[in-house]
């Protein structure tokens, strides 16, 4: 009877332990599959490329300098300088007079020549009443005609030192109107060499001036660049933490240099110097060449990884997760927050919107509507 039950409970012992194996089998069953199945890496957005108009520009640097600078020179010799009017940066007016000499002797000279004229026209007067005295009386016999010929060569000698004395008087009021150095044009005085007291040279140098305060900005391109190139062009020129100005190209250079093989572009900046720009300055330009379609893609779809940019392009849908591949691009134009794709893409191609750098070639995502 002992016996009897002993061997029952053992049977209920060996079903139930059946019946937990069986259970845990089936469980771990469920946690494999459960393990096994694919898991999104990331939820992601989808766009694709598009075609926008980008506004084509060409960059080079240059110097910004003066559009002319006029050279303001002594035209008297011997002279001492006593007055020195204006100072470099002064802005002046055609006419202006910015420095003068001393004019003492000038005014001597000027004196002592318009005496010698008073007494050439004197000499001239007798000698035409002489001539003419002697024509009346050329046919009565009393003078010869080698006589007469000589009184009409008297009146021509005296109309002649006449005419030397009258050009001598106006060199000498010539000179005297070179006593004042006068601006011979609208501008800014960019350098001073005239010294107070000084006795300068004739053609020696006493100002430079930037003629009307003009500036333009020499922008250095190749032969290719310049072929893309024509006069009237906008152009945008930027000298760093200075200022920003917009002009047009007045003129292309006719020659190229023959050791860098590049030319000069010269654009007018309007009013540069109001806008804080100096002769001498470097600046960077971007010309505006128009605009040409390109395929796009916003910046937040780019990767960059060891120097070269990267896409992500949904493959098949698997259920709810879509295989990606990362796609090597090739970069064009910036254009707002977008970028131009030169090779690597179609426009038909699905992209991940966002998040590249946290994805890697051949992961799952899982696509969300934005």
């Amino acid at each position: 009877m002992i016996k009897g039950k002993i061997n029952a409970v053992l049977a209920v012992l060996s079903v139930l332990t059946g019946v937990g194996f069986i259970a845990g089998c089936s469980n771990q069953s469920a946690a494999d599959d459960t393990a096994s199945a694919p898991k999104p890496a990331l939820s992601v957005t989808v766009i694709q490329p598009s075609i926008r108009d980008i506004p084509m520009t060409l960059t080079a640097n240059g110097s910004i300098a003066a559009w002319q600078e006029a050279i303001i020179g002594a035209e008297v010799s011997d002279l001492h300088l006593t007055e020195v009017n204006v100072q470099v940066g002064d802005a002046v007016k055609k006419g202006q007079v910015l420095a003068v000499f001393s004019d003492e002797t000038v005014l001597a000279d000027v004196a002592q020549s318009r005496a010698a004229l008073a007494e050439a026209e004197a000499n001239l007067a007798d000698a035409r009443v002489n001539a003419e005295r002697a024509q009346q009386i050329s046919a009565s016999g009393a003078l010869s005609s080698q006589q007469v010929n000589q009184y009409l060569t008297g009146e021509k000698t005296a109309n002649a030192k006449v005419q030397s004395a009258k050009a001598q008087l106006d060199s000498q009021l010539l000179r005297l109107k070179y006593t004042k150095v006068l601006a011979s044009d609208d501008g800014v005085i960019s350098s001073r060499s005239a010294t107070l007291g000084a006795i300068a040279a004739k053609g020696q140098e006493l100002f430079r001036m930037i003629r009307q305060n003009r500036l333009e900005w020499r922008g250095e391109v190749t032969a290719a660049e310049m072929a893309q190139l024509k006069p009237g062009m906008t152009v945008s020129v930027e000298v760093p933490n200075v200022g920003n100005i917009n002009g047009k190209i007045r003129s292309l250079a006719p020659t190229l240099d023959v050791q860098s093989r590049n030319g000069l572009a010269y654009v007018d900046l309007p009013d540069a110097a109001r806008h804080g720009l100096r002769a001498g300055m470097f600046a960077r330009g971007e010309f505006d060449i128009g605009v040409k379609a390109g395929l796009t893609v916003p910046q937040t779809a780019l990767s960059l990884r060891e120097g070269f940019s990267y896409v992500f392009k949904l493959g098949e849908q698997n259920g709810e997760l879509v295989k990606v591949s990362q796609v090597k691009v090739q970069l064009g134009r910036r254009t707002d927050d977008s970028l131009e794709i030169l090779s690597g893409l179609n426009p038909e191609d699905r992209l991940v919107a966002g998040g590249s750098s946290f994805l890697a070639d051949g992961d799952n995502v899982q696509v969300v509507q934005p």
